[in-house]
């Protein structure tokens, strides 16, 4: 994978994360201000309209006062407000918007209608407001004790309250967040991007163009300096390069002070051990001829010729002795043969050195003719 494709690949999984842990972090920020919101503002409204529904439970604390049903209608037309109970202290509803309902005790209500949550109950013995989520349900249903001097409950207002405009606004803040998120990694990423393009992946990419070129006759690599960690490679990766050219100086000086040596050494051997009439041949392991007491004939003296250049492959007898001499190192094969139209007696003896490497020397002796 390339280093673009996971910085891609990174960034965005850690983006999706942030946002993520952000959005749980903010989805609760904003569950508990607008919940918190609409709570406040219906208890707020409740408090506003208390004094009026106080004075109706002292004057008439069976039927409800005009004044108390001008707030029931108020409070019903709160779009938030989905139903409202109102009991008396002794515990009959005082109103309801179902006819039917009003004068029944709460505990037939109960029984007939059901009671979604047990807020009235902690209302009147706390004596304070309760709010209670109705489960699996998108409401509130909050009770709100009525109380006269001396902190007496003489009444109980019961409010079922939607949380679906509560919701509402939090899944536009939600939506809103999520788009502003994107947002910020889009512009964040883009510059980060063109950072990593422009600082890192081009010059990666020039010092990869760079050591491309380098070969063996070439060991230079014509990068830009630059004072970063990309330029630390690079001056690296130079200083390998020299040492590898100068080894290679090194190694090639060795190899022709060598070939140098063996040169001397083999004509020393051929001038002084080898009998004037005789023709001997130095080949190496792959038969090619490096030296000889003869003129050779080269079409071109810079490259070396093979022995089958010299000796007729028709000629197995030769052949046959080259092939036992490299089974048995060390040990001298010798046969008869025609070598350059005259009858000669032929010896071969391969040689090895302690670096293993091998030469093997071919003598053509001539033989008067018959």
């Amino acid at each position: 994978m390339k280093l673009t494709l996971k910085w891609v690949v990174w960034f965005s999984a850690i983006g999706v994360y942030v946002m993520l842990l952000g959005g749980v972090f903010y989805y609760n920020l904003f569950k508990l201000t607008f919940d918190e919101k609409l709570k406040q503002d219906i208890l707020e409204a409740a408090r506003l309209k208390s004094p009026e529904m106080i004075k109706g439970l002292l004057r008439s604390p069976r039927v409800i006062t005009f004044e108390e049903f001008d707030v029931m209608n108020w409070l019903r037309s709160d779009k938030r407000i989905t139903e409202v109970v109102y009991l008396n202290a002794n515990g009959t509803i005082r109103w309801h918007p179902q006819g039917q309902y009003i004068g029944m005790q709460f505990e037939d209500y109960e029984k007939t209608v059901g009671v979604l949550t047990d807020a009235i109950g902690q209302a009147y013995y706390s004596g304070n407001p309760k709010v209670r989520a109705v489960p699996k349900q998108p409401f509130y249903d909050i009770a709100i004790p009525l109380k006269a001097k001396g902190e007496v409950v003489i009444g109980i207002l019961s409010l079922q309250v939607s949380r679906e405009g509560a919701d509402k606004i939090i899944k536009s803040a939600m939506r809103k967040y999520v788009l502003g998120a994107v947002g910020v990694l889009i512009l964040l990423g883009i510059p980060l991007y063109i950072f990593l393009s422009h600082y890192v992946l081009g010059p990666l990419g020039s010092l990869r163009d760079n050591i491309d070129g380098v070969s063996a006759k070439s060991l230079n690599m014509k990068f830009p300096p630059r004072k970063d960690e990309i330029g630390e490679v690079a001056d690296s990766l130079n200083g390998l390069l020299e040492k590898v050219r100068l080894e290679i100086d090194t190694l090639s000086e060795r190899e022709k002070q060598r070939q140098g040596y063996e040169q001397s050494w083999w004509l020393a051997v051929l001038g002084t051990a080898v009998p004037r009439a005789a023709k001997a041949l130095v080949v190496d392991e792959d038969n090619s001829v490096l030296f000889a007491n003869f003129e050779l004939n080269k079409p071109d003296p810079t490259q070396k010729l093979h022995l089958l250049d010299i000796v007729d492959s028709r000629q197995q007898d030769v052949l046959r002795l080259i092939g036992m001499a490299m089974d048995n190192p060390r040990q001298t094969m010798e046969g008869d043969t025609i070598f350059k139209g005259e009858t000669a007696h032929v010896k071969v003896v391969q040689m090895h050195s302690e670096t293993n490497m091998r030469r093997t020397l071919i003598l053509f002796e001539p033989r008067p003719s018959v």
